[in-house]
């Protein structure tokens, strides 16, 4: 394993090369790195990266876009002018260097939820990352008989990904794109059309049920807080230390999520 050091403690991070780079707006961008030999993890995880700048490393929590089965790493970001690591991302060109940590971890695998009829994946600008990865993967319709991802984003252009999502969509895969700043379709935060129970008339589903569905959330913290909240006072159970609940919620990424 190549290690890198900072202030003199040996971490575990691995040197990698970025491979690609795709800009989705002007402040959220895709990138994909080369992936450390014997790197292993689940749909939905997250894993530390960074870059070296003055023998020193700046590391940020990232989940992961790819699924297992891909040979590369893929991940989401927004970009921060004035951010200590993003902004300096968001500059990366093919054959740069990144730094990516040999431990995976994150509260958003299907090991979080129990199996059940519909599972809903909310989302707010780049927390939808590790979604992306559960529907690229197969386990995710072995463990429930539809998914339904809500993205909500501030421009268009920040739904990163529609293109992929819509040639996936069918009747196992439900997707809503909701624009909140400017004219679209759908001009509704997904979390409010959940809460009010619009999104289930919108796709001609029951009400969601903590007996038979299953939430998961990624996004800003208000977004998180509010439906943490609202599933709470409903009957929903999170899951935690305690054991497996009807939904869960990722949290590790507020410093770097966007969008409403």
């Amino acid at each position: 394993m190549t290690g890198c050091a900072t202030g003199g403690i040996a971490l575990p991070y691995n040197e990698q090369s970025i491979t690609s780079v795709r800009r989705w707006s002007p402040k959220t961008f895709s990138f994909t790195t080369t992936r450390p030999e014997g790197f292993h993890f689940e749909n939905g995880q997250f894993v530390t990266l960074g870059l070296r700048r003055e023998g020193r490393l700046i590391p940020r929590a990232y989940s992961i876009v790819s699924d297992p089965r891909e040979p590369d790493l893929e991940f989401l970001s927004i970009h921060v002018p004035d951010g200590q690591l993003t902004s300096q991302l968001a500059e990366l060109e093919v054959g740069d260097s990144v730094w990516i940590n040999s431990k995976v971890t994150g509260s958003l695998t299907l090991d979080h939820v129990l199996p059940g009829r519909n599972l809903y994946l909310l989302a707010t600008g780049t927390g939808i990352a590790p979604f992306i990865s559960l529907i690229r993967g197969d386990q995710v319709f072995e463990h429930f008989e539809r998914v339904i991802l809500v993205h909500s984003v501030r421009t268009a252009p920040e739904l990163s990904y529609r293109q992929e999502i819509e040639h996936r969509a069918g009747d196992r895969l439900r997707y809503v794109p909701t624009v909140t700043r400017e004219a679209h379709a759908n001009n509704r935060r997904g979390a409010e059309l959940f809460r009010n129970g619009e999104l289930f008339r919108m796709l001609d589903l029951p009400p969601a049920d903590p007996d038979q569905d299953r939430v998961m959330l990624c996004g800003n913290p208000d977004m998180n807080r509010e439906m943490t909240d609202f599933l709470k006072a409903a009957g929903w159970t999170m899951t935690n230390y305690k054991g497996v609940g009807n939904f869960t919620v990722e949290q590790a990424f507020v410093g770097t999520r966007a969008g409403d």
